[in-house]
């Protein structure tokens, strides 16, 4: 049975869409998924099920959060080898003296358009960096992200798709837990 990663935009960051992670597992369960382990508060998800597309299962829960809880959030799902190919992906770790503290991927809905580096560059500062490969943006913000223009919102805005970012160290978690 394949297993997925689910990543859920926006839920229980500054006191909106609280979702509890044992709730969320239960309602998960529920829609007949296997093994279902949830990371953190902020809406990460490994588990197995049947094979199935990604939007098809990302639909599911967005439906099955929807009637639960009582509000919309965007759901983005890769499997777990789509995710271990973007931690192999990510070429600012080649660079001699990266920081992976200051890495981060944004997932996107769907294949990034193809002037989306040039639409991106006008919201990075000088010291930011990225690079878009398909439905991933890679980052690298030396300066950290609290003040970061190339927020979700902003990426989601200028490429008319949906987004969620996930730092380094929480992609990598995940990954080892679709692996494990």
């Amino acid at each position: 049975m394949p297993i997925y990663i689910a990543m859920l935009r926006g839920i229980n960051v500054s006191g909106q869409k609280l979702i509890k992670m044992e709730r969320l597992r239960a309602s998960l369960e529920g829609l007949g998924f296997d093994e279902v382990q949830t990371y953190i508060q902020s809406g990460n998800v490994v588990f197995k099920t049947a094979n199935q597309s990604a939007d098809k299962l990302a639909k599911k829960i967005a439906d099955k959060i929807l009637s639960e809880f009582g509000f919309v959030v965007a759901v983005l799902i890769r499997t777990a080898d789509e995710t271990a190919a973007v931690v192999r992906g990510n070429s600012f770790l080649k660079e001699t003296g990266s920081d992976e503290s200051k890495f981060y991927v944004t997932f996107l809905s769907d294949n990034a358009p193809p002037a989306a580096e040039k639409t991106l560059a006008v919201l990075a500062t000088e010291s930011e960096r990225f690079k878009v490969c398909g439905r991933e943006i890679y980052l690298c913000f030396p300066d950290g992200s609290g003040n970061t223009k190339l927020s979700n919102s902003a990426i989601e805005k200028k490429l008319s798709l949906q987004a969620t970012t996930r730092n380094w160290k929480t992609l990598n978690t995940l990954l080892a837990m679709a692996q494990s």
